[in-house]
């Protein structure tokens, strides 16, 4: 009677899906999908061949029960199948009328002991003889098809295995030598009988086991029965995973705890947590990218069940592109041949790739769903349709995600001057900090209070107060990049938040430039010119506090010292010095050892050509790993090196081991990578600093040519007596220079003129401005241009959007150093960025051959 078509159970109600389902597996009847209506239907049935029965349960009414029968019509495995319906047991009062189509009917209380007598007289004529190997060689293997064939063969003389099917080595990942031949203990384990047991039994009870994988053992239940194989007596074993990514209905128990996972971030969170370990996968991203906005993308969320590679950005990962674009990818197996041109896929070794676009209604793609194996991808029967509707979850989460915001925008904003109000402020401010906290990254807040405006508002009205505040929001608007937060706190209080700070100093001149712009005169509408200042307090995350509200009052703070001090300036925040200068004292303490005791480390930058977006040099960074603190910033401790002296055996540490890494990296790779090393005003005034360049040099073996020494524009000529020549004396060794921070100094064309400068460096102040100000738009264009016109090359740092990066090309800058492209990285993380690199260059090269 069993057929290997297999048997459908369609019921709302759960009790009723069991009972159909126990009935008909009780009695060997393994192939039966279980679904509670007919979309879950289409799921299970998808690429399945035509069913041998199927069972419908009307209740109520039975118009939904009329409905899904349409529906599962339309399904080629369900076209022509014949149709048994349950009826409700109170439908024994009312007129039966049935569908055409339905051969024949039941009450729900006759399933237990009616249903198969019903299933036997209507394919009496086509019932099959069970496979016991009496109707030849192939008839043991149609009798597994119903658990995604999963299923061996043993001879049970030899308890060894002979033979499997393709999907039980797929789905754990074993290869033929690791299965055939090998004794069934090694394979299968059960929990309360042992493998003899049941290939002595041959019974078809299911017993809990666990199946051996590649990554460990998979949970789920097997059972034996009696075949003939190759002419002899042997025992068949299947086994049904409880993975989801081997069975359909346990996918589609996964597919419905995915949508039942809740809303907002940590629902998306919990949907990717269970796609990730339900289907044994070692890969999965969710990706928000609006075609609307111009921003890079964003991901929301990643696993991935490995060490932590040189994650490569948004921009350098081709797959992810073409899924943002509207094309789905699905590669089983072959993901590797994917690598050549997606350096992500070739640094995770995945063989099994998927990526799937989240598109709302309209076909508008709001995001990406990217996964991976390292192993092949589970049945696509499975993974497709699982794709999809996890697809279609975090579609709608994110659709949802952003008709909150704009929802809470409307109710958010202020109703003045469009901005912010302090309610959402207060909330993004807590978004920021958790980002920061995961990301180590510093940011500065700063608080802007108009100086005297209540005179303004009680003089001249409130008309002409109005337009005070409308017109400092475009002014502070016009002084910050657009990733950058203004809100309106209250009254005639604002607040900013920079993030991606690497200098504190570049905060500062942002604050210098927020008062002299406040500071023009405002010609209200009567033509009357006002003079409207504003003092401003600043206050830096993590260093002055960790959490918001302590941000906030010591920005507060700030801001009332800067009144006091006469207003229009600005102050940043200080402790109570008898505190501050503990701290200091602590951590320069602390600095004096940090060397010793192995706490500094450093990290590398990439620099990419404009053109090629190819790497051709690195900046190396220090950074400081506190044993109780975490990670300082250097924006704080160079300065006190700097104080202490200690900055001269620091920067040796570092131009040493910087040397070393990549004369290393120069051995294993040749790329002929350039690395860059800052040089600060107490080395550059040092007399022997040609002795100790040369000393890192030799000591490394790394060629001069590859080393660039950066001197920062800020460092006066005059002041420092030794400037000229030690830097001339570093040409002669064949070094290169650069000169950093180029555009923030007082002297630019000083330096251009009278120092051996092979390139100069755009400070990041400008670069993060473009799109925002375009006096800053002109400065760079005018850098580049002057630099070419003096045979230096130009490079561009804090480069962090696809329009930064546009308008630097569009104005033929040479190379680009910043967050778009990659994060300052440790040694091992860099190290494997080259090797990943190396490795690509090579494929292509091999393509090309």
């Amino acid at each position: 009677m069993a057929s290997p078509a297999g048997i459908l159970v369609l019921a709302a109600q759960r009790e009723l899906r069991r009972a159909l389902f126990d009935t008909f597996d009780h009695d060997g009847h393994f192939i039966v999908h279980s679904a509670r209506d007919a979309a879950h239907a289409g799921i299970l049935l998808e690429g399945r061949p035509a069913l041998a029965l199927i069972v419908v349960v009307f209740d109520g009414d039975g118009r939904e029960a009329m409905a899904a029968i349409e529906a599962l019509r339309t399904f080629p495995s369900c076209a022509s199948a014949p149709m048994i319906a349950v009826l409700d047991d109170e439908a024994m009062l009312k007129p039966v009328v049935l569908p055409a189509g339905v051969a024949d009917w039941l009450y729900a209380s006759q399933i237990e002991h009616e249903l198969l007598a019903r299933w036997q007289r209507l394919h009496r004529t086509q019932a099959r003889t069970p496979a016991t190997g009496e109707s030849g060689e192939g008839d043991y293997r149609f009798a597994f098809d119903e658990v995604d064939n999963e299923w061996l063969i043993v001879d049970p003389a030899r308890g060894r295995i002979v033979e499997f099917s393709p999907a039980l080595s797929r789905n754990s990942g074993l290869a033929d030598h690791e299965l055939r031949g090998r004794g069934l203990q090694d394979i299968l384990a059960f929990a309360d009988v042992t493998a003899e047991q049941v290939i002595a039994e041959g019974s078809r009870r299911w017993y809990p086991a666990r199946r051996r994988s590649v990554r460990g053992v998979d949970g789920g239940e097997a059972s034996a029965r009696p075949i003939r194989h190759a002419g002899r007596d042997a025992v068949a074993l299947v086994f049904r995973s409880d993975r989801a990514g081997a069975r359909a209905e346990v996918a589609l128990t996964l597919l419905t705890r995915i949508f039942g996972s809740g809303s907002g971030d940590e629902g998306m969170a919990e949907a990717a947590r269970l796609l990730f370990e339900e289907m044994g996968l070692d890969y999965v991203a969710v990706w928000s990218a609006r075609q609307d906005d111009g921003g890079a993308p964003v991901q929301l969320v990643q696993h991935w069940r490995g060490e932590e590679p040189a994650w490569p950005g948004p921009h350098l990962q081709s797959s992810l592109r073409l899924v943002l674009g509207g094309q789905a990818m699905l590669h089983q197996s072959d993901a590797a041949r994917l690598a050549q041109v997606d350096p992500l896929l070739g640094q995770l070794g995945l063989a099994g790739f998927a990526g799937w676009p989240l598109q709302d209604e309209r076909r508008t793609v709001l995001g990406a769903l990217l996964v991976g194996s390292r192993q092949p991808l589970p049945a696509l029967a499975i993974m497709q349709p699982v794709l999809r509707c996890a697809a279609a979850r975090f579609a709608h989460a994110l659709e949802l995600r952003h008709t909150r915001e704009q929802g809470r925008a409307e109710g958010l904003l202020d109703a003045l001057t469009g901005l912010p109000n302090r309610l959402l402020f207060n909330d993004r401010l807590d978004t920021v900090i958790r980002e920061a906290n995961r990301t180590g990254e510093s940011f500065a807040l700063l608080f802007v209070d108009l100086d005297r405006f209540k005179t303004i508002n009680d003089t001249l009205g409130h008309a002409v107060g109005d337009q005070v505040l409308l017109t400092t929001t475009q002014r502070l608007r016009g002084s910050v990049r657009a990733s950058d937060t203004v809100a309106r706190y209250a009254g005639d209080e604002f607040v900013v938040i920079l993030r991606h700070i690497v200098k504190n100093e570049d905060v500062l001149r942002i604050a210098e430039k927020i008062v002299q712009v406040m500071g023009a005169p405002l010609r209200i509408d009567d033509g009357t010119e006002l003079q409207v200042t504003a003092s401003i307090g600043v206050s830096f995350f993590p260093d002055d506090a960790p959490d918001a509200e302590t941000l906030l009052k010591h920005a507060d703070e700030a801001m009332y010292a800067a009144k006091s001090l006469g207003r229009n300036n600005y102050q940043i925040f200080e402790g109570r010095a008898e505190q501050s200068q503990q701290q200091n004292l602590a951590l320069k303490s602390g600095l004096r050892h940090a060397e010793h005791k192995g706490e500094l480390r450093v990290f590398y930058q990439p620099q990419v050509d404009a053109k090629s977006e190819d790497i051709v040099g690195m900046e190396a960074l220090v950074r400081w790993e506190h044993p109780e603190l975490g990670f300082i910033g250097p924006g704080f401790f160079i300065p006190l090196a700097e104080e202490t002296g200690l900055i001269v055996s620091i920067g040796e540490w570092v131009l040493r081991t910087a040397c070393r890494h990549a004369q290393e990296w120069e051995r294993r790779f040749g790329l002929r990578l350039r690395l860059g090393v800052n040089l600060s005003a107490v080395q550059l005034m040092q007399p022997n600093l040609l002795e100790v360049v040369a000393a890192a040099l030799d000591e490394s073996g790394l060629e001069a040519s590859l080393l660039e020494m950066e001197v920062t524009e800020s460092i006066s000529i005059k002041a420092a007596p030794n400037l000229v020549e030690n830097l001339q004396g570093l040409h002669r060794l064949g070094c290169r220079i650069a000169i950093d921070d180029f555009g923030t100094g007082a002297a630019s064309l000083d330096y251009l003129r009278k120092l051996p400068a092979d390139r100069i460096k755009i400070d990041q102040s400008f670069v993060r401005n473009i799109g925002v100000d375009p006096d800053d738009e002109a400065i760079v264009r005018a850098t580049i241009e002057m630099a070419h016109r003096l045979k230096r090359g130009v490079v561009a740092e804090g480069v962090e959007t696809e329009q930064h990066m546009e308008f630097l090309r569009a104005n033929h800058c040479d190379e680009l150093q910043g967050y778009l492209f990659c994060r300052p990285m440790p040694q091992p993380a860099f190290e494997k960025l080259l090797l990943e690199r190396q490795r690509l260059l090579a494929g292509v090269s091999g393509t090309a051959a």
